[in-house]
């Protein structure tokens, strides 16, 4: 495989990035492939688009088999250009890199390997064996990398992406002092709240939140703000809820909470012997882990997510407790949020429950990636250093 930056790129070729870019813009159109990953494909034969793919869902065509079936006969001799490397394994489907020699492609341009141990490397080979010339694009690596942060990190770390969502005052306030805290946040930044739920593959929340807001914790795809093509793009992903997670140490989730009414699967994470024991309905399993001093052990509890029920990216919507014991632990790798232009006093709830700390040195560190503004609040979104 030979590697090449955008610099490098020879006259004949100086097209190749506006292919890869159109291939991550395809990429991006669905909001989550879980467990797999989200890849572009565009096909480009004599200087010209032939065909166009994009992974719509997991169990359905990838990226390069969809465009191998909208190109038919116009792709022989042409060149695929692909945000990940081509699997070289049979699945829910077939191997796409088989696709791609059996399709007659020369050539295929790659923005990156797949970590899957059970790709990394081998499509590459498997293509460059059939006498296929494979280029790595580095240039557009870390973009590729980017829609897939979940994927990547369950793949290589063995645990989910964790995406931390908050809502405050200006003055880092979640409520007021007797748990009033509806609405912080505006319309807009609740309708983009959505998003990132339906973007996950897993919302977590508390006990305590369960039983002091009951909330459905599901994607209300009305609220979501999607044109009706978008709608229409992501009609597949968004019929199944993500999971819904429950920390409960001792069982005290009521049969009654809506979270468990809501459509799809709720898992609730416990330390409680006789869990077993409690009558709930079939969409809800118990999943037994250890504790730590706070109570389910969060990163057992992470790990099992990435394991056992293939989550890729998990978005954490829970109190203080919660929030400020991901933080203490190094578990948040994202943090989101929606800061409205409003003050609730000093006496209001925290954001975190985060004590101990007596250096900066001690302070838990990230970094600005983006600021927006989405209705009337700010929206911020930091990375951990």
């Amino acid at each position: 495989m030979k590697t090449l930056s955008n610099q490098q790129l020879e006259q004949a070729f100086i097209e190749w990035p506006v292919y890869m870019q159109r291939a991550l813009d395809l990429a991006g159109k669905v909001l989550s492939t879980s467990p797999n990953p989200r890849v572009g494909c565009v096909i480009v034969n004599n200087s010209q688009i032939v065909a166009e793919g994009w992974h719509v869902a997991a169990g359905l065509a990838h990226a390069e088999v969809m465009a191998l079936e909208q190109a038919k006969d116009n792709v022989r001799g042409g060149t695929a250009f692909v945000t990940l490397e081509p699997c070289s394994h049979t699945g829910k489907t077939g191997p796409c890199s088989e696709a791609l020699i059996e399709a007659g492609i020369r050539s295929v341009v790659i923005a990156g390997t797949d970590p899957d141990k059970r790709v990394l490397g081998s499509g590459v080979k498997k293509l460059e064996q059939a006498g296929l010339e494979v280029i790595h694009l580095q240039d557009f690596e870390k973009a590729a990398r980017n829609l897939n942060l979940g994927y990547f990190q369950r793949q290589e770390h063995g645990r989910p992406f964790v995406r931390l969502k908050l809502a405050m005052s200006l003055d880092g306030r979640t409520a007021l002092a007797n748990g009033i805290s509806k609405w912080i946040s505006s319309s807009a930044a609740r309708a983009d709240v959505q998003r990132l739920r339906a973007g996950s593959s897993a919302i977590i929340t508390g006990i305590n939140t369960v039983l002091v807001d009951d909330p459905s914790l599901n994607v209300r795809i009305e609220e979501l703000d999607l044109s009706d093509e978008e709608l229409e793009e992501n009609r597949i992903s968004l019929a199944e809820q993500p999971l819904r997670v429950i920390l409960d140490t001792q069982l005290r989730t009521p049969g009654t909470a809506r979270i468990l009414d809501a459509p799809g699967q709720v898992k609730i994470y416990t330390a409680e012997s006789t869990a077993d024991a409690k009558d709930f309905a079939e969409n809800v399993e118990i999943v037994h882990v250890g504790t730590d001093e706070n109570g389910v052990d969060l990163k057992s509890m992470l790990e099992s997510l990435a394991s056992e029920y293939a989550c890729n990216d998990v978005l954490i919507e829970a109190g203080s407790a919660i929030s400020g014991s991901l933080l203490d632990k190094e578990l948040v790798d994202e943090l989101v949020v929606y800061i409205a232009p409003k003050i609730l006093g000093s006496d209001a709830k925290p954001l975190f429950e985060l004590t101990g700390l007596t250096s900066l040195a001690e302070r838990k560190h990230f970094t600005v990636v983006e600021v927006t503004k989405v209705g009337d609040d700010i929206k911020a979104i930091l990375a951990k250093v």
